[in-house]
């Protein structure tokens, strides 16, 4: 790394370089997922907070899964049970929980800019999980990382995002990260979830409201999850949308042959994505899942591990080798 990350707030301030030595330091943790025995003790004695003040699954179980694989154990604050419900402040509540003595905190909160907050008052290292409608940085690594497997390369792709893109993390996290590789971007969505200020976030964006058109090239196809409880509004009817913007087989087949699809979960089949395009060569959903997890073991290990891993070549069996002598079941 040119510079070593003391936390992970945001895609935004990271440099290509930065990025691309990240996605290198992920293959070790990508082998490991392919081995019969995936438990090391790399982390051992090592605590991880996972600290989700707003509901999630697949990210809460993803780094859990991360923490666990490198041996570390976790510490779990969800927001139904938090004191938050009962008026304590975000600063206290995080402050107790420094009080236990965690290595690293992992934050998910509705509010942007809210890990940045506590990771300017904490003295150990944050992972932003997600906050607000700013980024999801490990989500864009993960799906950057299984592009460049995909296709073996990040440079001058043709990208479109689709749906829900003014209410989207994961889309800010992919624009600011493969703008950084000179992408192109075409924004598709109803006219209310594309707004026009979206072309100033990076370079090389435009808009379109038609489907058909937004896919036509395409070398990435990103669709977007859809919050149902925005589509029963008087101006977006659930049939409305699934009519215009559901990502069908006969739309696909208008992007570059071999384009991918991606989907950041869960999925609503037969809402925003149809399920022959979920299940379909072209998509990659169940990689990003499984590169989820390598992505989050390999910033666990960067930011309370030590020194960085080596990179591939003598890397894939470096890490296992490591801690072979005290690999657990």
């Amino acid at each position: 790394m040119p510079q070593r990350l003391q936390h992970l707030l945001g895609i935004e301030p990271l440099s290509a370089e930065q990025i691309t030595s990240l996605l290198d330091m992920s293959k070790p943790f990508q082998e490991i997922q392919q081995h019969s025995l995936k438990k090391l003790a790399t982390l051992r004695g090592k605590t991880v907070a996972l600290a989700f003040f707003e509901p999630s699954t697949r990210t809460r179980i993803s780094f859990g899964t991360a923490a666990a694989r490198l041996g570390a154990d976790t510490m779990n604050l969800q927001a139904e049970s938090s004191s938050l419900r009962k008026g304590e402040s975000l600063l206290d509540t995080v402050k107790t929980l420094d009080a236990m003595k965690p290595d690293l905190i992992v934050m998910r909160h509705a509010s942007s800019g809210a890990p940045q907050f506590v990771a300017e008052r904490l003295a150990i290292p944050v992972i932003n999980a997600g906050d607000g409608t700013h980024e999801h940085p490990t989500q864009g690594l993960l799906d950057v990382l299984t592009v460049r497997d995909r296709l073996g390369t990040l440079a001058d792709l043709n990208i479109t995002i689709v749906g829900d893109i003014l209410h989207s993390r994961v889309a800010r996290s992919n624009l600011h990260l493969l703008a950084k590789f000179g992408c192109r971007f075409t924004l598709c969505g109803p006219a209310m979830w594309v707004p026009k200020e979206l072309e100033t976030l990076v370079p090389n964006v435009r808009r379109v409201l038609r489907i058909e058109e937004a896919v036509e090239g395409a070398d990435v196809v990103l669709v977007l999850r859809v919050q149902t409880e925005r589509l029963h509004e008087p101006q977006l009817p659930v049939d409305e949308y699934i009519l215009l913007y559901q990502m069908t087989p006969e739309r696909l087949r208008l992007a570059k042959p071999g384009a991918l699809v991606l989907h950041p979960g869960p999925m609503i089949r037969g809402l925003e994505i149809d399920p022959a395009v979920a299940d379909g060569p072209q998509s990659c959903v169940l990689e990003q899942v499984t590169n989820g997890v390598a992505v989050r073991m390999m910033l666990l290990y960067l930011l309370i591990g030590g020194p960085p891993p080596e990179l591939p070549g003598e890397a894939p069996t470096s890490v296992a080798q490591k801690d072979s002598t005290h690999a657990a079941d």
